[in-house]
């Protein structure tokens, strides 16, 4: 394991949270699409904890486990874009932020802490789930892939966010469930939280990610953030 980088905001001014396995648990969503799309192709249900485990990794990694294919075979993209159509139709419908998100967003706001959104997750999914979902109080910043030239682990979204939220990187917390996540936010010079109660896949180990903290349960962030205010 890697040391972390950054310290505890002296001033923390935002708390950035990656999307999928972070902030909103949506894997049933992409356990009912990735079931489905296998159905289509004649294939038996699998086990849902394999396709929860891989939501993080993206459409094209969903695609290649539901279908076991190769993301360089001819048919994959048309594949791809079959498991987008079927997710658009269901994103947001069981789709719920995690226990104890929603108490922590108003003790934030209640000290003047803003909040922000870093996601991998195109923008055309992300609006419509956050429309449905109604996260109250709203985030002051959403950056998605299309916003930014370069997707995390590059710390270009971030940096996008803190211009957004009106704060410098070394007065931010990010936090996200994978391995990208925890880079951006090193490589931005924020303090990183991993989300090891989000979509973790069994090979995968969050102490090895250079986090500065780690939560365990999305109930542990509230303590992890604000119980050294």
């Amino acid at each position: 394991m890697r040391d972390p980088i950054s310290a505890f905001p002296k001033n923390l001014k935002a708390v950035i949270f990656d999307l999928d396995g972070t902030l909103v648990d949506t894997a049933d969503e992409f356990v009912s699409v990735v079931q489905r799309l296998r159905a289509e192709h004649g294939y038996d249900a699998m086990n849902p904890q394999c396709i929860r485990a891989s939501v993080s990794n993206g459409a094209r990694a969903l695609v290649s486990l539901g279908l076991d294919i190769n993301e360089d075979a001819a048919e994959f993209e048309g594949k791809r874009l079959r498991l987008l159509d079927l997710y658009s139709e269901v994103v947001g419908t069981t789709a719920a932020p995690y226990p104890g998100i929603e108490p922590l967003l108003a003790r934030l706001q209640e000290r003047g802490i803003v909040w922000g959104i870093s996601t991998n997750k195109p923008r055309a999914y992300t609006e419509p789930l956050l429309a449905r979902l109604n996260i109250q109080p709203s985030p002051g910043s959403v950056v998605c892939p299309d916003d930014v030239t370069h997707r995390k682990p590059h710390p270009e979204s971030l940096y996008r966010n803190c211009h957004d939220l009106n704060c410098a990187p070394d007065e931010a917390i990010y936090i996200g469930d994978h391995f990208r996540d925890i880079e951006a936010g090193r490589r931005a010079g924020m303090y990183a939280i991993a989300a090891a109660y989000g979509y973790i896949e069994e090979s995968d180990d969050p102490h090895s990610w250079g986090a500065n903290a780690q939560a365990l349960s999305s109930h542990d962030l509230l303590e992890l953030i604000l119980g050294t205010q």
